[in-house]
């Protein structure tokens, strides 16, 4: 589900609200790798916070844990809250994370592709994976083992057993 801007406020403090802010559209593709990298490393602990926290006091109002104050939790709303936009805000950078990658990756096979096509082009041969014939189409050889018992001797002998137990059946 997701949560408005203005329980995000309730939920967070002023640095959290920062960091789920740069985790947003036009501030997440401004910043540079190592900045993005920082804010990953940041989100996700103060997720990870968010997390055990929510857990204890869920363990509190079950009582399998002390209190840490001096009452037991009576809920833990604002630390669902606060751990659903901070996971969301972790979810966002890491899709940045992996586009960026992807779009590197294909940048450098574009970049390899083009040093390919002109090494080609300037050896003045015709590259291997063109239509010329070379040597011709080959017989691939069947891996299928050979049969060494003919269908019509098989079809026979079940024939053979199917009238035997018939006869076994009947007398």
């Amino acid at each position: 589900m997701a949560v408005s801007r203005k329980h995000e406020e309730r939920a967070l403090d002023k640095g959290e609200l920062e960091m789920v802010a740069k985790s947003r559209h036009p501030e997440l593709q401004q910043l540079d790798d190592k900045e993005l990298a920082s804010v990953l490393k940041l989100l996700r602990e103060r997720r990870d916070k968010a997390q055990s926290e929510t857990k204890r006091r869920k363990r509190e109002m079950r009582g399998k844990a002390e209190p840490k104050g001096a009452a037991a939790s009576r809920s833990a709303e604002g630390n669902k809250v606060k751990l659903e936009v901070l996971s969301t805000a972790v979810r966002r950078v890491n899709a940045e994370r992996s586009r960026r990658e992807r779009m590197a990756s294909q940048v450098e096979l574009s970049r390899a592709a083009l040093k390919l096509k002109q090494d080609a082009s300037n050896s003045g041969e015709a590259p291997a994976n063109t239509r010329h014939a070379h040597q011709g189409m080959r017989k691939i050889v069947s891996q299928r083992r050979e049969k060494l018992v003919r269908p019509m001797e098989l079809g026979r002998l079940r024939k053979a057993s199917a009238v035997a137990q018939a006869k076994r059946d009947n007398s």
